[in-house]
């Protein structure tokens, strides 16, 4: 199978896949080795730099979403209003889970140093953040890493597209390269 009729397939399966689809598993109906995948999901990517398209990646798993840049006006088409702001707390924790991940909500207690409970669960029920494992250790406690509905929100590729932090510096709102409305919680 040549890359041109790789790509098409590949493009059509993410098409009308509602769900990340695992490369192993294209390597496996296109009966091509995850290399010459790789290969064809890295010219896709290329190729729609520069369209509506993006190619989205996390954990071996790749999909099919619309630009970032997109967002408003597919948001208007759809009739639907943005769901909403995220609270300071709530976008301090989206960074620190972002930037740290895999982490428990110790450890995001810890470094943001005030419960957060609350912004946990918040960045979860939006489906930004889910538990991707626990730690193996006393309690067993979960860990937090961050969803493909999150790179969607921030427009990114992949985790690794995240900015770098500058040295010496902890992941904050200000971290995440997005433009965040935040609401302000009466005291």
């Amino acid at each position: 199978m040549e890359t041109l009729e790789a790509k098409l397939i590949i493009e059509s399966l993410l098409f009308v896949s509602q769900e990340p689809v695992p490369v192993d598993r294209l390597s496996k109906i296109l009966e091509l080795s995850e290399g010459k995948v790789e290969k064809a999901l890295g010219e896709l990517a290329t190729e729609y730099r520069d369209r509506g398209l993006r190619l989205q990646r996390a954990d071996g798993a790749v999909q099919l979403v619309s630009a970032p840049e997109a967002g408003t006006f597919i948001e208007k088409f759809l009739g639907l209003q943005p769901d909403g702001r995220l609270s300071t707390a709530a976008l301090e924790t989206l960074a620190v889970v972002a930037y740290r991940q895999p982490i428990t909500r110790a450890a995001v207690e810890a470094a943001r140093g005030v419960n957060s409970d609350r912004a946990l669960s918040t960045l979860q029920a939006r489906g930004l953040i889910a538990e991707v494992g626990r730690l193996e250790t006393v309690g067993r406690p979960v860990l937090f890493g961050t969803t493909f509905e999150f790179l969607q929100q921030v427009g990114l590729e992949r985790i690794d597209d995240l900015p770098p932090l500058p040295a010496g510096s902890e992941p904050s709102a200000s971290s995440l390269p997005i433009e965040v409305k935040v609401e302000r919680l009466p005291s």
